[in-house]
């Protein structure tokens, strides 16, 4: 028992010290619950929350409220990444930084 309790901690610590890890993480969580959101997140929004989703790129924001325009008024977009010139993507190595889109409010 105590192995395992261990052996959650280092996981943790590890998840703690790998932010892209985090981010690729938390951007699927958003991208899941903006387009195939559960029946209780339905239900939520109905009753007046609105979600804050942060740092999605500009073609799942645009592509969010194509497809699901009835939510738009549950949906709060902030750091938008902004979609790069077709001759500046980046390799996908990961080298690139990333830009945000951010009105300063």
């Amino acid at each position: 028992m105590k192995t395992l309790e261990i052996v959650r901690s280092l996981a943790a610590g590890l998840l703690l010290v790998n932010p892209v890890l985090q981010a690729k993480e938390l951007r699927d969580i958003e991208l899941r619950r903006l387009f195939e959101p559960t029946p209780a997140e339905r239900r939520a929004e109905r009753a007046g929350r609105v979600y804050i989703y942060e740092g999605l790129r500009e073609d799942d924001v645009e592509r969010a409220l194509r497809e699901q325009f009835d939510r738009a008024s549950s949906m709060m977009f902030i750091r938008v990444q902004p979609n790069p010139a077709a001759s500046s993507r980046p390799s996908g190595d990961g080298s690139a930084p990333v830009h945000y889109q951010d009105d300063g409010c």
